[in-house]
């Protein structure tokens, strides 16, 4: 073990972070916004993932209905990959690529936000719960690696971070949500 690998990877996170910065900013802000405009009219945020991106869905939804910088009343959002009966459940009798989809069809309405996260872009079961969201009149918002994949295919609103490493996708994808937080929590502080 050395100082210089570790100087190494905190070197690549800022490279990738500096390399987004440089990206079109727009699909962070529509999809604030988007969040923005469901809240307001009574909807939700609907977030979902695998692994890592698991994580980060319950992250962003913790940071909504709690709160992020700001006191403020707690904003409606929900992960997908919170309740351990109704995974396995539905992974037993659906298969898993259903999971996420199927509690889209039965929590998801026209208006909410369905965020679903992934950092090679192709995870089957987040593309299948985007169509579903999509099909349902969910507004769909992708967070990706790589080329973005399917995911950023399918999705009306595409934030992609590129690059092949899970690691520091996850990073950056930590930044976005956090910028997407403090973009939705000043509308209603």
């Amino acid at each position: 073990m050395n100082d210089d690998r570790v100087r190494a990877i905190v070197s690549e996170t800022i490279a990738l972070h500096e390399r987004v910065n440089a990206l079109d900013a727009r699909p962070v802000v529509d999809a604030a916004q988007a969040i923005v405009d469901a809240l307001r009219k009574g909807g939700k945020l609907i977030a979902f993932g695998n692994g890592g991106s698991a994580t980060d869905a319950q992250h962003v939804v913790s940071e909504l209905v709690g709160r992020f910088e700001r006191e403020r009343a707690g904003l409606a959002a929900i992960s997908l990959t919170a309740d351990s009966g109704v995974l396995t459940s539905v992974g037993n009798d659906y298969g898993f690529e259903r999971v996420f989809a199927r509690q889209i069809e039965a929590l998801g309405r026209p208006g909410d936000v369905a965020l679903g996260i992934t950092t090679s872009g192709t995870s089957p079961n987040v593309v299948a719960a985007l169509d579903a969201a999509a099909r349902g009149g969910l507004v769909t918002v992708a967070l990706t690696g790589r080329d973005g994949g399917a995911a950023g295919r399918v999705a009306g609103i595409h934030i992609n971070v590129p690059s092949a490493s899970t690691a520091r996708v996850q990073e950056v994808h930590r930044t976005l949500l956090h910028a997407i937080c403090d973009l939705v929590e000043r509308q209603f502080s």
